[in-house]
């Protein structure tokens, strides 16, 4: 065999190389573009849809961790709710005329600890945030821009129960059973109940809103991913058979170039054996 017919198997060699590199890149990642050398445009679409999934799912997640935090926050605000429910019933018993001075020292300390109760409430805290303590307001990141969800002051100052010193503006000893004295105190508990409402509200609002949009953000998913899987998802088994064939015809160009390598070296040892540079020139060319 000539150098030529070598150098023709090595080509065949090299072709069916970049052949096998490729199907097994395209199997390795499951991608008919796994870079821009099989298509450049095509790779460039692929890897929009993949940035875009991406983003979309980033959404999902923050609307899903968004929606955890304000479950704490609700159920704090619930909690608040039922304890001003409970201060109301103290302020409706304490205007009953039969308690005793002993009876309304009692009402007084559960008022104090339903206060504390609340109080308490609005401590909770999500990932070493407070929530209701008036500083806090909930940022929704989505690839359709920010929603912001504010968390009022839950606490006894910002219900209006206590006031700037934090003394309690429920005392039913200076009440002392009065009507006007106890209706004030009950008008104080709605006023703060309605703001908790308010709160409970916005925050079971903002939830729903929530669930539309994570609703959304999978419908959004799906269909992307099932457009980038018809455009860009790699056929396994014809890439295997792809593979088996371009490895037997690596197999069979590399049989070949070392047979031609062989025959080639044999035939210039006989030509030089016999002294005929002539014929080794002619082998050469």
């Amino acid at each position: 065999m000539s150098i030529s017919g070598i150098n023709s198997s090595l080509n065949q060699l090299n072709r069916a190389h970049s052949l096998q590199s490729q199907s097994i890149q395209r199997i390795a990642t499951g991608s008919k573009h796994p870079s821009a050398a099989s298509g450049a445009s095509d790779y460039a679409i692929a890897q929009k849809m993949q940035y875009n999934l991406g983003g979309i799912r980033q959404s999902t997640a923050n609307t899903q961790t968004a929606n955890s935090m304000l479950n704490v926050a609700g159920g704090a605000v619930s909690n608040t709710i039922s304890s001003l429910s409970s201060l109301r019933e103290t302020l409706l018993n304490a205007a009953n005329g039969t308690n005793g001075t002993t009876d309304v020292a009692a009402l007084q300390e559960s008022v104090n600890q339903t206060l504390s109760q609340i109080n308490t409430n609005a401590q909770v805290e999500y990932n070493g945030q407070k929530l209701l303590d008036g500083s806090q307001t909930v940022t929704v990141a989505g690839i359709d821009g920010y929603d912001n969800v504010s968390l009022g002051d839950m606490s006894t100052k910002g219900l209006g129960l206590t006031d700037s010193q934090g003394n309690s503006n429920i005392n039913l000893q200076e009440a002392n059973g009065s009507v006007s004295g106890l209706t004030q105190a009950l008008d104080t508990v709605d006023a703060a109940l309605n703001k908790a409402l308010d709160q409970a509200t916005n925050i079971g609002a903002a939830q729903q809103g929530m669930g539309y949009q994570t609703a959304n953000y999978t419908t959004m998913e799906e269909n992307l991913q099932s457009a980038l899987s018809t455009s860009d998802d790699a056929d396994i088994a014809a890439e295997s058979v792809n593979n088996a064939s371009a490895n037997a015809q690596s197999q069979m160009a590399l049989f070949a170039v070392k047979q031609g390598l062989q025959n080639f070296s044999q035939q210039m040892l006989g030509t030089l054996n016999n002294h005929s540079r002539g014929a080794a020139y002619n082998m050469l060319s």
